[in-house]
């Protein structure tokens, strides 16, 4: 899938808030790489479950790079390299089309099945080779990309990498809850969704969490729950401030989430107004045009 190929430096942004920070700052992970994650969402929307799982695999394989480039910021060498060349793989267009004449030469497969076990097999040699917490890393990279040819064999190893305490585990974890919440296992994955939101630093953003939480309630006909974490989404969005203190405008999963509000509870919905950017001229404003 060509959207899957991102450009994964950005990623490097993802660090937390300061602890003890009283002023409602928005998380850059939310700012910057769930926009992406969202904009691969839309273009899948719609298009079957076979899919679905390819999104599950956007959105953990988008995390776990960036986990793998702080990583490889202490460590070097083979293992490094190893890896990333992996990574390269498991983003490769799939195309039947050839290069054009004279175009750069790159890695394609003709579908996502051969991709797939192209990943699979990179990675797998890694983490024979390396072990350790690059070998971690390329087991998580195995399952999601097995999702893609078996499902239920990715989900097995990921529900066992899971089981850690890890950052890869806890990805893991999300990865699951997703899986489960297609699989109409609602009860399941609304628990694992709690239990990450419950986290000091679950590494993907609360608001993602909270948002996935929230649509598994809708389903279980759980409407007042739904829209009250919809309605928090949204508030909490419309409130918050960059670094410096300024409006910053609602993330698109604030704005989906004070869409489904308008559905579950429209009187709520129109207390959250739109946020005003704020004026570079200060005061809240531009200043006064004198027209005489």
């Amino acid at each position: 899938m060509a959207s899957k190929k991102r450009r994964f430096e950005q990623l490097q942004a993802a660090a937390a808030t300061a602890p003890g920070e009283t002023k409602k700052y928005v998380d850059p992970f939310q700012q910057q790489v769930v926009p992406k994650i969202e904009e691969v969402g839309k273009k899948l929307e719609g298009k079957g479950r076979t899919l679905l799982y390819g999104l599950v695999a956007v959105i953990v394989l988008l995390i776990l790079v960036f986990l793998v480039m702080r990583w490889s910021r202490s460590s070097g060498g083979e293992a490094q390299r190893a890896l990333g060349k992996a990574i390269e793989t498991s983003q490769s267009r799939v195309t039947d089309t050839p290069p054009a004449p004279g175009s750069v030469a790159e890695k394609t497969f003709k579908t996502e099945k051969e991709r797939a076990e192209a990943s699979i097999t990179e990675f797998q040699a890694v983490a024979d080779k390396f072990g350790g917490a690059v070998g971690e890393k390329a087991k998580y990279f195995v399952a999601v990309n097995r999702l893609t040819i078996d499902r239920a064999a990715g989900l097995a190893e990921l529900e066992a990498i899971a089981n850690t305490s890890s950052e890869v585990g806890k990805l893991a974890k999300f990865a699951v809850a997703q899986v489960k919440a297609d699989d109409s296992k609602l009860d399941e994955a609304a628990a694992i969704y709690q239990e990450l939101i419950a986290l000091s630093d679950p590494i993907i953003a609360k608001e993602t969490l909270n948002f996935d939480l929230a649509k598994v309630y809708e389903k279980q006909g759980k409407k007042t729950e739904a829209a009250d974490i919809f309605f928090k989404i949204a508030k909490d969005a419309s409130e918050a401030k960059d670094l410096d203190g300024k409006t910053i405008p609602l993330t698109d999963t604030a704005r989906e989430a004070k869409e489904k509000l308008k559905t579950l509870d429209p009187e709520r919905a129109k207390q959250i107004p739109e946020p005003t950017p704020d004026s570079p001229f200060g005061g809240g404003g531009a200043p006064p045009i004198n027209f005489q």
